[in-house]
Formats: structure tokens, C-alpha cells, sequence
């Protein structure tokens, strides 16, 4: 099963080991794991992506919760917070198909932050399925590069 956690930490040496070591000594597996500073400086936010079972998850949070550097521990239920992502690609850009990656991009509201001889590249934020489906349309194209951030979630 999948599951999102934010986990409030304070800025210190070692703590990203300690919680990411926490999820995958408790046979979970991390999709995306994403790790910033907040509005204040002494604190980060880690928001996990995790797939594993029910009662495996509510120990994690338990032990989570006894981490001297931990602050808060949020498990997000479906339609709990608000998520997205951050998705930034190179794609091969000729003259001809140009036009049609100007469309894509307009429909799923992506911007073009660069413009290079022969290729472009997109910016994009959005959930996991919007992304996929961008991807799955702009690959024909020619992907060069691809950087996806991994989720962010803040509660409603």
C-alpha cells in the first residue's frame, strides 16, 4: 500500500539518515523522498513516499515520533493535503515540432524555460499523474534529460 509522510525535523547533522534508515529498516520502500528547509531556519521538512503495509507504518510513525530531532509526523489520508511535484525535462526540439510541443505544454500547463538550437526545456509542477501522462506524450519527441523532484504535500 502507498503512503505519504511529512516528518518536521529540526536542521541538524545526521537526521535525514536516521528517518530514511527508519523506513528501510521497517522493509518499506521509498518511491520519492524529498528534504528542505521551512520558513524557519532551524527546521526541515521531509515528505516520504512509501509503499508497505498498514500496521508496519503506524510502528514507523511510533518510532518516528521518538526521534530526539523530530518535531512533527503527518501520515496524509487520500484527499487530505495538497501534493505535487516538480518536473523539469530536456527534449529534442526541431523547427517542424516545435508547434506541438508549444500545444502539449499549453494543455498541461507547463512552461518552456529555455529554448536551445535543437531542443527545449520544460518546467512543470503537478500530481504523479499528471506528470506521467506528460512524459508518455512528450517521449516520442526525445527525452534527453529528466529531473522530477518527488512528492511535496502540505495538509489542507
Amino acid at each position: 500500500m502507498r503512503h505519504t509522510i511529512s516528518v518536521l525535523v529540526e536542521n541538524k547533522f545526521g537526521v535525514l539518515a536516521r528517518v530514511s534508515g527508519m523506513f528501510s529498516g521497517r522493509g518499506f520502500n521509498i518511491d520519492t523522498l524529498n528534504v528542505a528547509p521551512t520558513h524557519d531556519p532551524a527546521l526541515s521538512r521531509i515528505t516520504a513516499v512509501l509503499n508497505g503495509d498498514e500496521s508496519s507504518l503506524d510502528m514507523v510513525i511510533k518510532q518516528l515520533r521518538k526521534l530526539v530531532n523530530v518535531v512533527e509526523v503527518v501520515e496524509f489520508e487520500e484527499g487530505q493535503a495538497v501534493m505535487r511535484e516538480l518536473l523539469i525535462v530536456k527534449v529534442k526540439a526541431s523547427h517542424k515540432a516545435r508547434s506541438e510541443i508549444m500545444q502539449i505544454c499549453d494543455i498541461f500547463r507547463a512552461k518552456i524555460v529555455n529554448v536551445g538550437r535543437n531542443d527545449l526545456i520544460i518546467e512543470m509542477t503537478g500530481d504523479e499523474n499528471k506528470m506521467t501522462a506528460f512524459v508518455g506524450l512528450i517521449q516520442d519527441f526525445g527525452i534527453i534529460e529528466l529531473a522530477r523532484t518527488g512528492m511535496l504535500a502540505l495538509k489542507r
